[in-house]
Order: structure tokens, then sequence, then C-alpha cells
């Protein structure tokens, strides 16, 4: 046991005082040897908790003294309640960062407006999108994007920051910081993470994320993703094939980092359980949602004035009658954990068109699956009916 400042002197000095005031203690007797066991384990467990004490505060200063001049590449970590754990405190919101490549089907426009809806739940402090390859292309993101803000009256509060067309080996291929696909996004993600405690919410390709940790790698120490992908422990999946570099690159990272499965053809069950029917929606979606002020032409046609109705038309264009809605699962965990099951696991690697697990890996990421569909199900037609408008 080592003492470190002055209070630990200053308690054995007082102890030593009262002994010797009692006469029980001369100045070549040993204070421990007087003690009872009982009294120096008390005076040890003082002792100790000074010393831890005054370690922090030291080290508190240290880290103030580095930190000093008020750096633009360096802040305190935010609140491990936010990053660290999908709880929240009571009327505490979540600030969300939503990475969406919100053209590419139909679940990521239902999980944008189940966002929107949750403003009692969630702020959206930064919209990004990024391009996978049956989306159309980054414009079209963006435009999908923008309707569903619209819908919710949102499109001058909120804006939609262009993120990478591209996948993370090509755009990191002669990386210039100051140039490079995807470049607004990125910077909006980094900028989010310094100015609030966040979370980043990807459903898409995780390109955008592995950009970000690429030119500020501060960034992990700061936020965590939340990232729908994947078919873990079974082999691949539409956001992991978008840019399989991406998601070796941010398992590889520092980034705390939570894995909202998808698993289809999998015998575990994950995200893609979590679905409805073009019957269901054509049933319950009708009329919800706020009434927009601007109308929106849809992306097959048609006009719209409320989020209801045009999720009707898009699943009416789906060609199926069963369809999931993944992505609002990555928010539904957010929002209620006990909505799935969790299991920490040491970082897997993808390569060879499978899974390669590192049990020795001390980085350590979160898998999610076994999701109560009925109660997120519920919860959503809920949320667009009864809406509460993020701020």
């Amino acid at each position: 046991m080592k003492f470190y400042i002055q209070s630990p002197k200053v308690l054995l000095f007082l102890i030593c005082s009262i002994l010797i005031f009692s006469s029980s203690c001369s100045k070549d007797t040993d204070l421990f040897e007087i003690l009872s066991e009982e009294e120096i384990d008390e005076t040890e467990e003082v002792l100790d908790s000074q010393n831890q004490e005054e370690i922090a505060d030291s080290q508190g200063d240290e880290e103030g003294i580095q930190d000093g001049g008020g750096s633009e590449e360096n802040i305190d970590p935010p609140n491990d309640e936010v990053t660290d754990s999908t709880t929240r405190g009571d009327n505490q919101t979540l600030n969300i960062i939503f990475d969406t490549d919100a053209n590419n089907e139909l679940d990521d426009q239902h999980a944008l407006a189940y966002l929107l809806s949750n403003g009692d739940i969630f702020n959206l402090e930064a919209l990004t999108v990024n391009s996978t390859p049956t989306g159309g292309g980054i414009q079209n993101d963006f435009d999908e994007a923008t309707r569903i803000l619209q819908l919710y009256n949102l499109q001058n509060d909120i804006t939609v920051h262009l993120g990478a067309q591209g996948n993370y080996s090509t755009i990191r291929s002669g990386f210039d910081p100051n140039s490079f696909d995807g470049q607004a996004a990125v910077n909006q993600i980094i900028a989010s993470t310094k100015s609030k405690e966040c979370i980043i919410v990807a459903v898409g390709k995780l390109t955008n994320v592995a950009l970000a940790i690429l030119k500020d790698p501060t960034i992990v120490n700061r936020t965590k993703v939340i990232w729908l992908g994947t078919n873990y422990p079974c082999a691949d999946e539409y956001n992991l094939e978008s840019d399989m570099a991406a998601v070796n690159f941010v398992l590889n990272s520092d980034m705390p980092m939570d894995i909202v499965t998808v698993r289809l053809s999998c015998p575990q069950q994950g995200s893609s359980e979590v679905n409805t029917t073009v019957t269901e929606i054509n049933n319950v979606m009708p009329g919800l949602g706020p009434l927009a002020t601007t109308p929106i032409t849809g992306r097959h046609g048609g006009s719209f004035s409320r989020f209801g109705d045009y999720s009707v038309d898009l699943f009416n264009n789906i060609g199926k009658e069963l369809r999931s809605l993944f992505d609002v699962v990555a928010l539904a965990i957010l929002k209620e954990p006990g909505w799935g099951q969790k299991e920490v696991i040491p970082a897997p690697l993808y390569e060879n068109d499978s899974w390669t697990e590192r049990p020795a890996n001390p980085r350590e990421v979160t898998i999610w699956g076994d999701f109560d569909r009925n109660s997120i199900m519920e919860d959503f037609f809920e949320s667009i009916e009864n809406y509460t408008l993020v701020e």
C-alpha cells in the first residue's frame, strides 16, 4: 500500500496522537501492532479509498493539462449511459445520428418515420445518407430521405448530408481528408459527436462510419454505432456485402459497436422476423402521421400528404405480401432494450465469405437477436398514429 498525498499522513498522525494520548503508544512502537485486526482493516479501507480518490484527481489534472488550449480534436468522452449501453435516464432523449441508404427498399423510410415520430425518445442530431447497389445512386437516397422529412414538415429544420457513393477500399486509396467521396456526411458525423453525446444508428453499409474513424480516430472515444447488418453467425447479407472492407475496418477499430442482426435464411432469429404484410399495412396505415403542408410526389409517382398513405404505396409496389421492417429494429431496441436479446462476444472478422471467430480478441461487440416482433410492430403503429415530433 502506497501513500500519495498528505491526507493519509494526516490520518496516521491523528490516529497515533489519539493512541499516545491514551498511553497505548510510544514513538518506538509500530502503529499497526497496537491496532486490532478490525481496526487495521478499517484503517486500510479508509486509506485505500483516499488513495484512489487522490490518484483519480491526479490523473484528471494531468488529462486537463494535456487537453488545455481547447483543441478542436480533443473533447471529454460522453456519459457511459449513452455510449456503452442502450439505456437512458428518465426524461432523457437520445441524440441520434441516422445513417441510411434511404432509397434502397422500404424499411429505411419506415425507420426514419419511426424516429421522427418518437420525439420524446429521440433527438435527430444528424441525418446522413449513403448509397448501396440497388438504391439508384446517392442523389436518389438524398431525395427519398427528403420526402420523409417533408411529410413530417421538417425539411427546413433537418439537413440531409450526402455520404459515400463508393466503398471504403476505393475511397481510402489515396485518401485526402479535405476532399473525398462522402465528405459532407462524414464531417457532420464527426462534428455532431464533438458537440453532443450521440449514438450513430447505421442501417445501410458502414462506409460513412469507417471513413469517420479514418479521418478522426478519436471519434471512437465519443460515440458508439448501432449497425443493422449481417446474418451472423451465418454468411452473406445485403448491408455487409455492400462494403465488407468497411465492416472489417470498424470491427478492428475500438469503436463501441452493437450489431442488430438480419438473419435471413439462418436458424437463429434476427430482425427479419419483425415483419408485416401488405394487407396489414393497408388496414392500419392510411391517414396516419402529420399532415404535410406541401405534398410530396412519391418514389413510384402519386401525391401524398401523410406518411401512412405513402407507406401503403411503398408496400403496394414492393411485389410481395410479407415484408420485414429490418431497420426499425435498430431504433426499437434503443427505445426498449427488452425487445431483443443481446450477447457480448469477441469481435469476429468476415473473410472468404464466412465469419472467422477470434476468441482471444480483447475487442468485444454486442450481437442482438430474438426480437419481440409483436411489441415492436405494435409500438411502430402506435408511434406513427400518436406521434411526438423530434425537435
